[in-house]
């Protein structure tokens, strides 16, 4: 009897059907009531789930909610999460209000039936009877997404459309205001600023002149001039920056100044009035070809570099790229900070460095470190110090674009009803949209460095191991395996010109990293030394 009963036991718990349940809204309004609308949803949910208690169906506890997550893409941390747990085997079913809740993409929403059909998990629409387990619950769902991406699609047309006829036409269609125009405020329209628009030409007669951007630059510098300064529709200050190659580059090149506007590869006559005759413009067209627009001082890195993406001037707080020199037959290897290379070498006091050198140093620091307790144990606390500073910054970050993106989808709501017959709405929309877009990119990397940050809190046991076995691991690596190491374990190294100094930072989450990305290597090997 006991033995049928166990029996009898184990076949319910078989067919028990775990599931998890799936909310989402676009924006965060209202989601700071007690009772908000991913509440709503998951009440459904769970009183359909309940609903279905005589097939097994059990509610997982676990919440996976999107508040302020658009459903055009897949970059949420719930649906992120979600999958995870679907992957590690967690989930059976995927119960959701409605199937937009999910996505609605046609493209994305493919990948993800794909992902439920590989581990065998079913989806539910609660108010639309939708289950993927059948031929037409999948046909169904796939119209309905289809129908929500064409809406989509067609609103995004309209709008390039808009801004397509817009720039035709010569209008100003937004974007960052240029030196020499303020924007009317009483329409999208340039109005040209008789100071900045003086200031324009002497910097075209300048370059005339000098014929080198670099110099250029220098000659602005001694007059304190700077780009455009404005103000964002938020209040914030953009601009106001000492010019350099790539700014200076774009304000010589824009045919804005010659009463144009440019839309995609065409350019048409604008609205506003120029700033710069043809032939000046024409003239300065010809040097910009003639020098290049790097001005012949770039150097692509063909060899490689222990430390590429890695070194800073600490002075300038710039990065410093790798680049050489011949003498003949010879190449001498240097990290150049940028702001020399932009601005001239008088503009930094660190200038360059030789790479070998400095690649030495750092390396031969890190070795230092795998046989000192006490800086080891340092270099524990400095770790573990960096990931809870991280994780903590990257949680505010994570809440301040949350509102942020809160603020967009509630203004796209507003300006997508007059979009279709107002032009400026039309465009602000566009505007909007890009907007969303950047925010969910960064709210994307906010999530990856908070998963990055939490993994950092390593134990002293991994940091003794991943040091300890640094010299005989590095030994045995390529010396592409050699550079990838180091991003592994290495966050910055800081080279200060003035008084020759060095700081290097290490990863919060580097030396985990490091013995599990070489730890094969390492095994490898010990191998071929025993054999």
């Amino acid at each position: 009897m006991k033995h049928n009963g166990k029996r009898t036991v184990k076949a319910r718990v078989a067919q028990q059907i775990r599931c998890a349940i799936y909310t989402r809204k676009s924006t965060e309004e209202g989601l700071e009531q007690e009772f908000n609308t991913l509440d709503a949803q998951r009440e459904s949910a769970e009183a359909y789930i309940a609903s279905q208690k005589a097939e097994g169906w059990v509610c997982l506890p676990d919440r996976y909610d999107d508040g302020g997550f658009t459903g055009g893409n897949m970059d949420r941390p719930a649906l992120t999460q979600l999958f995870d747990d679907i992957e590690a085997g967690r989930i059976d079913c995927v119960v959701v209000y409605k199937v937009d809740r999910l996505s609605r993409s046609l493209l994305d929403f493919g990948r993800m039936m794909e992902t439920f059909e590989e581990h065998q998990v079913s989806f539910v629409s609660v108010t639309q009877q939708l289950n993927t387990t059948t031929s037409t619950g999948r046909l169904m769902l796939n119209v309905l997404l289809s129908f929500a991406q064409f809406e989509r699609e067609i609103i995004s047309e309209r709008t390039r459309d808009k801004i397509a006829a817009t720039r035709r036409k010569g209008k100003w269609a937004g974007g960052m205001p240029v030196l020499g125009y303020d924007v009317d405020p009483h329409g999208s329209k340039l109005v040209i600023n008789a100071e900045e628009a003086e200031r324009v030409r002497a910097i075209f007669d300048e370059y005339m002149q000098r014929r080198s951007l670099i110099r250029t630059c220098r000659a602005l510098d001694e007059r304190a001039w700077k780009t455009k300064r404005w103000t964002t529709r938020k209040g914030n200050e953009r601009g106001g920056r000492p010019f350099d190659k790539t700014s200076l580059y774009r304000l010589l090149s824009n045919v804005v100044y010659l009463g144009k506007v440019r839309y995609k590869d065409e350019i048409h006559d604008g609205e506003h009035e120029a700033i710069v005759d043809e032939d000046a413009w024409q003239r300065v067209q010809q040097m910009l070809r003639s020098n290049g627009r790097s001005g012949g001082m770039h150097v692509r890195n063909k060899y490689g570099a222990l430390l590429k993406g890695l070194l800073y001037c600490k002075p300038c707080a710039r990065a410093m790229t790798h680049t050489y020199t011949s003498k003949g037959n010879r190449r001498y290897r240097y990290y150049v900070c940028q702001t020399a290379q932009k601005r001239g070498r008088h503009a930094c006091p660190s200038k360059s460095v030789p790479a070998e050198e400095i690649e030495r140093f750092v390396v031969d620091q890190i070795r230092a470190i795998g046989t000192d307790p006490v800086v080891m144990s340092m270099t524990l606390d400095q770790a573990r110090a960096q990931a809870s500073e991280e994780l903590a910054a990257a949680e505010s970050d994570a809440t301040t674009i949350a509102r942020e993106m809160g603020r967009i989808h509630a203004e796209i709501a507003r300006v997508a009803t007059d979009a279709a017959t107002n032009g400026h709405a039309a465009n602000r929309l566009a505007e909007l949209h890009e907007e969303l877009r950047e925010a969910e990119q960064r709210m994307t990397e906010v999530h990856g460095r908070a998963k990055r940050a939490r993994r950092g809190l390593v134990s002293k046991a991994e940091v003794d191991s991943a040091l300890k076995a640094f010299t005989p691991v590095w030994d045995a690596l390529s010396p592409r395996e050699q550079a990838h190491a180091l991003q592994l374990l290495i966050q910055r190294v800081d080279y200060d010109g003035v008084d020759g100094k060095v700081a290097i930072t290490f990863h919060a989450n580097g030396m985990r990293a490091f013995e599990e990305n070489t730890g094969a290597v390492s095994r490898e090997a010990s191998e071929c030394m025993t054999a």
